[in-house]
Parts: C-alpha cells; structure tokens; sequence
C-alpha cells in the first residue's frame, strides 16, 4: 500500500500541475483545435462514442464549444497558479475532456491522452494540500511530504506506463505479427518521413529492426518500476529521447504522454539548483 500512496515533496506535485495545467491551454489554443472547427459540423456527422452514449452528450455546435475551449483556458491558468485547486482544476477536467471529445466524436481518436485525462481527474483531489503550503514549503522552507500527492504521481505513471504496454499488445492484437514483420516503419517513412531518414528506404531490414525493438521496449515497460530511482530517471530520459527521434525522423509526437513522464521525475530537486537546500521536511 505504502508503493500506491509514496510520500513525496508536494513542490513536487505543485511544479507537475504547473506544467499540465499551462499544457492545456497549448493544447487547446495550438495543438488541438479540431474540437473548435466541429462546433461547424453538421450534426449528422456526430458518432457518440462510448462516453458520449453513458453521459448523453449532444452533437457539437459554436457555443458549446467556445464555451468548453476558452473555460478550459480561463480555468487552466487559475488552476496553474495553485489557486482553488478543486473548483478550478475540476472545470479544467470537465471542459478540456469534454473538448477533447468533440474533437475525437468526428474522426480517429488518439492513444496518447489516456494519462492525460487520469491527471486531471486526480489533481482536484489534493486541493486542501495545496492550500495550506502553496508550493510545497512551510513559511520556514521546509518540504512538505505528501501522500495524497504521491498517489496522484503514481497513478500517472502507472497509466503512463499502461500507454506503452497495451499499445504493444494492441499491435499484435489488430495487426497480427505483421506489424513488426512487414513494412510497417516503412510505411511511415515513405508517408511522413523526414529528408534526413529517406536513406533509410533503402535499408528495410533496419526500419524491420527498429519495429521489433519498440515492441520489445514497449511490453518490457511496466519494468521501470522495478528498477532503482537512478535507473528509473535513465530509462525515462530514454523515453524523452525515443519520442524526440520519432518526432524528428516522422513527424509525430504525443505531447500529453510527453508532460505525464514528467510523474517520475524529481521535479523539486531540479528546481532547487543551484539554490540551497534544505533537508527538513513535515509529512502531510
């Protein structure tokens, strides 16, 4: 029970909702706008998807939309500030994955916001937390240790995790062994390579190569939380490097999932930098 409810810095978890919290107004104003453009939809291009059909939600129009995009903005940045962490980060919840949906209730939906939505979902929950030390500090400067904290960090990385291990399972389950014996890597390349990995058309065992290896490190994931704190950091700037070479070589990157590997870092430590520190600590 103590692995699923860690005592952590609360700076730790106050500089992570920071970040998702200013990542969702990126997100809305720059990299996800379908959900805007089908407020225009005719309705009768609206599937509801399997949330849509639980909560009855209606077809996407003008109003709805700008409301749900630019009350996620306003809430957001309320929220990121550490101010009424509970009503605002609860709106952010409601608007961005509701948002979210209108965008995804028209066409394909991307696998890489699972976590995302976790995030925002548990991050109300420390309200009181945040309230009584913002930033994670006593007026002293002594961290605040946190289990409810810790929980929320932990369940990010475990749905994290769970991102790249069903997104290995689900290759071999619709795409058969093929997936990592065909061309698939090649495929991509041809559609959406970048000049500096054309060469690599010409080496198709290397592009089949590279597919086996993903799906190796993709099932292996769930193996970092074995791993020692020191190798765990590795393995997640290994992460940080992998998406960076997919989004160079092809174009494609998964900004959500990006902002919840943070979860395993000790954000705090790399903030105090340079600064003193200080190892007293009062657990909340």
């Amino acid at each position: 029970m103590n692995w699923l409810f860690p005592a952590v810095p609360l700076r730790r978890l106050a500089l992570f909702r920071t970040m998702v919290y200013l990542y969702v107004v990126i997100d809305v104003l720059w990299l996800q706008t379908s959900g805007w453009y089908h407020g225009y939809a005719d309705p009768v291009w609206y599937e509801p998807l399997r949330m849509g059909q639980l909560l009855h939600l209606p077809a996407a129009t003008v109003p709805l939309v700008n409301t749900l995009k630019w009350g996620s903005v306003a809430a957001a940045l309320v929220a990121a500030t550490g101010r009424l962490p509970r009503l605002a980060g609860s709106v952010v919840a409601i608007c961005w994955i509701w948002y979210m949906y209108i965008a995804y209730a028209y066409g394909k939906v991307d696998h890489d916001r699972g976590d995302f939505v976790i995030a925002l979902l548990l991050l109300p929950t420390v309200g009181s937390a945040f309230a009584q030390a913002r930033w994670g500090r006593t007026a002293d400067g002594r961290d605040i240790l946190s289990q409810a904290g810790g929980f929320v960090l932990r369940a990010v990385q475990i749905f994290a995790i769970a991102t790249y291990f069903l997104s290995a399972w689900a290759k071999v389950r619709f795409g058969g062994w093929d997936w990592v014996n065909s061309a698939t890597m090649a495929r991509a390349v041809v559609r959406r390579g970048t000049p500096w990995v054309k060469w690599l058309l010409d080496a198709p065992w290397l592009l089949q190569a590279t597919q086996w290896a993903l799906f190796a490190a993709e099932m292996a994931s769930p193996l970092i939380f074995l791993a020692s704190e020191r190798w765990r950091r590795r393995i997640v700037y290994a992460w940080f490097a992998f998406h960076a070479v997919t989004y160079a070589s092809i174009t494609i990157a998964f900004w959500p999932h990006l902002v919840m590997l943070l979860a395993f870092l000790p954000l705090e430590q790399y903030a105090d930098r340079g600064k003193p520190s200080s190892a007293a600590s009062v657990v909340l």
